[in-house]
């Protein structure tokens, strides 16, 4: 309607108005965007497919193109469970969020799937407009359209959060638990989100004061066991507290030790740091011992020798035997091996520095021996051609 105006006017002006008529048309030919302020149902572009030279049946033929290729590509790409998609999210709201994950609907990650955290608040994990990794899960009960994938977000958190704790189990590294449950069995706590169980066995020394919950306790475990497939984690107080006690104590030293439990194998002894060890029948006297009963009683005060710590089963082993003056002494007159424990404990150290001294000599003395050899093999190895040339 313009051009026509412009076209019907007469003199300079009329000139000027037609040509920025015709201007003003070619810029809307190209579907130039006019105010807007943002509302989808008011956003319309004009265009004028004759200043583009395209035909009407030319633009549906390419939006037929178009949707072929889009139907394609939806049967190509894969949105099985299983299946990791990068998305951004779109809204959030108390049931859940929505996220554009390049799918002809929307994904839909469920409230319980947004964090690893089981308190965790959607709203502070999920924000509109962040793009994140999603795991494509089974729909389950949650009330979808067929078309719509179900994703989480807390199953990406908590693969990545199981590789940690299994590398930290490898380095057999210190962590800090919370305690969320007690049970008959132990404790159930938590480490970076994880629930695991922690034995009565492996508690060690964990108590709290009369009449208090331990529930929201914090204390050191180290790793028993993880198993990302069943979801399963075992935890142990008493290795953490064995770990950072021991470092004060070496094999070979002596230490003051009071009688916990006596049983058919040995007995075990605290020797204090929140530690204990067994003192095994084996190792309590040179002299054969049938009955263990009668050499000692719960309560018994002894001095015993670190013979060995094994981390992994977070277990010390001692003995009697090697501080005994002769052989015998333990059962015959203890006070005596009390007496002397702390000289004796020294000559044994002396005897055993004396044969890591002697093995070390022995091993340079092979190492030189072996060597000698293979010079001798190469030697002979080069005169055998010389020889041989010589006839």
């Amino acid at each position: 309607g313009g051009l026509r105006a412009a076209a019907g006017a007469r003199g300079p002006q009329a000139r000027a108005a037609a040509v920025e008529a015709e201007q003003q048309a070619e810029r809307w030919a190209f579907g130039e965007q006019r105010e807007w302020d943002g509302d989808l149902a008011a956003f319309n572009m004009v265009t004028d497919l004759d200043k583009l030279g395209v035909t009407e049946g030319e633009v549906q033929a390419a939006y037929a193109e178009f949707d072929d290729l889009l139907d394609q590509y939806f049967d190509n790409f894969s949105f099985e469970p299983g299946k990791l998609v990068s998305g951004v999210v779109l809204s959030v709201s108390k049931r859940g969020a929505q996220v554009e994950i390049g799918a002809k609907l929307p994904g839909f990650c469920p409230a319980s799937e947004s964090c690893i955290e089981p308190s965790g608040n959607i709203k502070s994990v999920l924000v509109p407009g962040t793009r994140r990794e999603f795991k494509v899960i089974p729909k389950g009960g949650h009330r979808v359209s067929p078309e719509t994938a179900v994703i989480s977000a807390r199953r990406v958190e908590s693969e990545l959060v199981w590789a940690r704790l299994k590398q930290l189990q490898q380095e057999d590294v210190t962590v800090e638990a919370t305690v969320e449950q007690v049970t008959r069995g132990g404790l159930i706590c938590s480490v970076d989100g994880v629930r695991g169980f922690i034995p009565a066995s492996h508690l060690g020394s964990f108590s709290v004061e009369e009449g208090t919950s331990p529930v929201g306790h914090k204390l050191q475990v180290k790793f028993l066991e993880i198993d990302y497939s069943s979801e399963r984690c075992l935890f142990s107080h008493r290795r953490a507290l064995s770990d950072t006690q021991l470092k004060t104590f070496r094999v070979g030293d002596v230490v003051l030790g009071t009688v916990i439990s006596v049983k058919a194998y040995g007995a075990f002894v605290d020797i204090g740091g929140n530690l204990n060890g067994l003192l095994h029948v084996s190792q309590i006297s040179h002299d054969r011992l049938s009955n263990v009963e009668s050499v000692l009683s719960v309560g018994d005060k002894l001095k015993v020798m670190i013979l060995s710590h094994d981390k992994d089963r977070g277990r010390i082993s001692l003995s009697t035997k090697k501080l005994e003056p002769t052989p015998g002494d333990m059962i015959r007159n203890p006070a005596l091996v009390f007496e002397k424990a702390e000289e004796m404990a020294a000559q044994f150290r002396e005897r055993v520095a004396a044969a890591e001294a002697a093995a070390r000599l022995e091993e340079a003395r092979m190492q030189e021996m072996r060597a000698g050899e293979a010079v001798g093999e190469e030697e002979a190895a080069e005169e055998e051609p010389a020889a041989e040339s010589g006839e």
